[in-house]
Order: C-alpha cells, then sequence, then structure tokens
C-alpha cells in the first residue's frame, strides 16, 4: 500500500487555506496502480456475500462499478438531489459549514439485500453515515464501508462504530 500512497498527489491550500488534498487522479491514471486498488478491495471482500455494491457521488463512482463487477455483485448509485430520474428516498445531513442532502431510488435496495458502501474518502464520517441511513432506510443490510483514503485524524470511523469499515490507504495528518 506503501506504493498507492506514493501515487497521490499532495495539494496544499485546496480548497481552501490550511487544507491539504489528497488527490487521487494521480493515482487513477497509473494503471498498476488503479489494478492493485481495485484488488486490494476484492481480496478485501472475497467470501463476503454481497448483493450490491453502492457507490457515493462522485468519486465513490469510479471505484463501486468496477469492485461490484470484480465481486458479481450489482452496482447503485448515490447522488445530490434531483440528479435520479425516479422515485427517491432522501437523507439531509449536517456539514461543517451548513447541510447536505443525498438521495437513492426508492427500489434500488430490496429488502434484506447485503450492501457494500464504497467511496474514495472517510474524513469526518458525515456522509458515510448518511449513505448507511439511506441503505436501512430501504430496509439492506450494511456489510461493510470500503474507503480508498482515511483521514484518521478527523475521527470519522466514530460515527461509523457498529460498522466493518476498511480503508486502504490512511493519513494522520
Amino acid at each position: 500500500m506503501t506504493t498507492l500512497k506514493h501515487l497521490i498527489r499532495e495539494v496544499p491550500d485546496f480548497p481552501k487555506p490550511g487544507i491539504l488534498f489528497y488527490d487521487i487522479t494521480t493515482l487513477l491514471k497509473d494503471a498498476d496502480g488503479l489494478r492493485d486498488t481495485i484488488d486490494a478491495f476484492k481480496e478485501h471482500y472475497a467470501g463476503v456475500h454481497i448483493d450490491v455494491v453502492l457507490g457515493v457521488e462522485a468519486r465513490g463512482f469510479i471505484f463501486a462499478p468496477v469492485l461490484a463487477y470484480a465481486l458479481g455483485a450489482g452496482f447503485v448509485p448515490v447522488r445530490k438531489p434531483k440528479k435520479l430520474p425516479s422515485l427517491c428516498t432522501s437523507v439531509s445531513y449536517d456539514l461543517e459549514y451548513g447541510s447536505d442532502t443525498l438521495q437513492i431510488h426508492t427500489d434500488a435496495i430490496a429488502p434484506g439485500s447485503r450492501v457494500l458502501i464504497v467511496d474514495d474518502l472517510l474524513a469526518t464520517g458525515g456522509t458515510a453515515k448518511a449513505v448507511t441511513q439511506l441503505v436501512e432506510l430501504l430496509g439492506g443490510k450494511v456489510v461493510g464501508l470500503g474507503f480508498m483514503v482515511e483521514l484518521t485524524f478527523l475521527g470519522g470511523r466514530e460515527k461509523l462504530d457498529g460498522y466493518d469499515i476498511y480503508s486502504l490507504l490512511q493519513y494522520d495528518k
């Protein structure tokens, strides 16, 4: 995994001063890095019964469908409001400065479905927690949450107590 960290570009002061942004686009363009990422997720979840892999807009869409294919599962997108064309279930959640809303098609997860949630980043945990609520509102069971990067110093894992959390790369600062 150390090799993968070297493929991630660190951009200081983005999107605002004082923030160090971990840019995964440099990893994504590297064929070996992308393959190693998907293989690591696949290896971790091999043997776990998963009906659907749920990807969170927008960068979760990069990993989730490919992983769903590799695991023999379906893919379900979670989007911002007014992006999905059919009847949706929504959850609003607090951000550091304001709030946001996520939506999923109401028929996207059958009751009892085993769902793996995948996103690029676990930071404060607000988005991930909102997505677990969407899955559970529809009667699904969250069998895990997988992240490319975890910013451990922001404590997002604490908001997800009781869930199986897997992150490929951790950053302490």
